[in-house]
C-alpha cells in the first residue's frame, strides 16, 4: 500500500465542539445582557469571571492540534499512539471478542485537559467497525474495556496484520464518534474518532509485538511510537 501525504484543512477547534462552543457563547451573551442591565453590577462581574473559566475549558477540551508524522519515519510496522494521555495498562490477555487467542494490549487513559481527538494507529485497511452499548465505569478500570460502552475497529496493515483500535466511554464520556468505515484505507496522520470527555483508548497487538513505551508514560496521539510489529 502506498501512503499518500493529505493535505489536511488546519482545524484549530474540533468539529465536534462546534456547536456547542458557538450555542454556549450565545447563551452566556444573552444572560450577560440581562445581568448588565440590574443596578447591582456584582451578579454580572460574578457571571462573567464564572462563565470564562467554564468557556476556556471547554474550548481546551475541544482544541485539535494539527499533527503529521515525520516524514522521515517510515510507517511500515509502526503502531503509534491513537490519543494524548498516559499509559495505564501493558498487559497479555484472551481476546475472546474477535481474534479469540492471546493479545498484547496497550491502553491510554485520556484525562479531562488531554486532546480527545482520536488517530489512526496503523496504515492499512479497515476491516471491521463495531459500536457497543455498555456501563460507563471508571475508564482506568480493568473492566472498562469489556463492560464500558465502547466502538471497536480492526485495521488489517499492508503486512496482513490485524490490530483492534478500541474507544472507550468512562464515568462522565458519553458520546464515542467514530469516522472508521469498513473497507476504507486508513493512515496514520487522519483522525480514526472523538470522545468526548475523560475516557481511553485501548489498542490489541499480535503476542511478540515489540513494546516502545513503559506504563505511566505520556503518549501524544500521531506522535508516540507505542510499538513495532514483527516482520
Amino acid at each position: 500500500m502506498i501512503k499518500i501525504k493529505k493535505k489536511l484543512k488546519k482545524i484549530r477547534i474540533h468539529r465536534e465542539g462546534t456547536d456547542q462552543l458557538v450555542y454556549g457563547f450565545i447563551g452566556i451573551a444573552a444572560i450577560a445582557l440581562l445581568l448588565y442591565r440590574l443596578d447591582n453590577k456584582v451578579p454580572f462581574w460574578t457571571f462573567m469571571v464564572l462563565s470564562l473559566i467554564v468557556y476556556c475549558i471547554v474550548v481546551n477540551f475541544y482544541r485539535c492540534p494539527i499533527r503529521y508524522f515525520s516524514e522521515s519515519e517510515d510507517t511500515e510496522g509502526l503502531v503509534v499512539a491513537p490519543a494524548d494521555g498516559r499509559v495505564v495498562v501493558i498487559e497479555e490477555v484472551d481476546e475472546k471478542e474477535y481474534f479469540h487467542d492471546r493479545r498484547l494490549m496497550i491502553s491510554i487513559f485520556m484525562s479531562l485537559v488531554n486532546v480527545h481527538a482520536n488517530w489512526f494507529p496503523v496504515d492499512g485497511k479497515v476491516k471491521k467497525v463495531v459500536h457497543k452499548d455498555g456501563n460507563y465505569h471508571k475508564a482506568w478500570l480493568p473492566k472498562a474495556s469489556e463492560e464500558n460502552e465502547h466502538a471497536d475497529v480492526i485495521i488489517t496493515t499492508p503486512n496482513g496484520v490485524d490490530v483492534l483500535c478500541r474507544q472507550i466511554a468512562g464515568a462522565m464520556a458519553r458520546r464515542i464518534v467514530t469516522y472508521a468505515k469498513e473497507g476504507e484505507d486508513c493512515y496514520i496522520d487522519e483522525h480514526l474518532g472523538f470522545i468526548k470527555l475523560g475516557s481511553r483508548v485501548d489498542v490489541y497487538l499480535p503476542i511478540g509485538t515489540e513494546v516502545c513505551v513503559k506504563m505511566g508514560q505520556a503518549t501524544t496521539g500521531d506522535q508516540t511510537i507505542i510499538a513495532k510489529l514483527q516482520s
